[in-house]
């Protein structure tokens, strides 16, 4: 088989055309260019080839090119649907409304729990868990003992496992 030829001279090519794919722009790209390069060549079926290193380089950089044009065409054809769906171009990250209303409505039902457990729980498990306070500044910064910081913040965990415990049966 004539590809096999093709690809010994593709290994040992391999440097110089890594080398060759960056300098024309592929980039990080260049690895996968030679892979693609290499499954085609491996499902070729041609005569000898006058000057294989030669064949190589033109094809590494057809390849190169190839991929360049398929990006193009999906860039065009997004750019197409989102003009078709009506122009909406900047895609937010932000949660759809219902979902805000759901979110906002299971924080509540959160902190409802955990207030039940006392304003000074509520209070020590957001400072430890939201602002990341750590537990011995917030004893100093409440005028509490290390133990009792701890005993609040396992009573805010013991409620919070009682509230997705009800959660979860629903």
């Amino acid at each position: 088989m004539p590809s096999q030829g093709l690809e010994t001279v593709l290994i040992a090519e391999r440097e110089p055309l890594l080398r060759f794919l960056r300098a024309r722009g592929a980039g990080d790209a260049a690895e996968d260019i030679l892979q693609d390069l290499w499954l085609r060549l491996s499902a070729l079926d041609s005569g000898p080839i006058a000057d294989p290193r030669g064949y190589l380089f033109r094809a590494a950089n057809n390849v190169m090119h190839d991929r360049y044009r398929s990006a193009q065409r999906a860039r065009q054809r997004d750019s197409d649907w989102i003009s078709i769906q009506g122009g909406v171009g900047d895609v937010s990250d932000a949660p759809l409304p219902d979902r805000q209303l759901i979110a906002r409505a299971t924080l509540d039902q959160a902190e409802a729990m955990l207030r039940a457990e006392g304003d000074r729980v509520l209070q020590i498990f957001r400072m430890f868990r939201i602002e990341g306070i750590g537990q011995r500044q917030i004893a100093r910064d409440l005028g509490l003992s290390l133990s009792a910081v701890e005993k609040d913040l396992q009573k805010a965990y013991r409620a919070l496992i009682r509230w997705r415990e009800t959660q979860d049966a629903d």
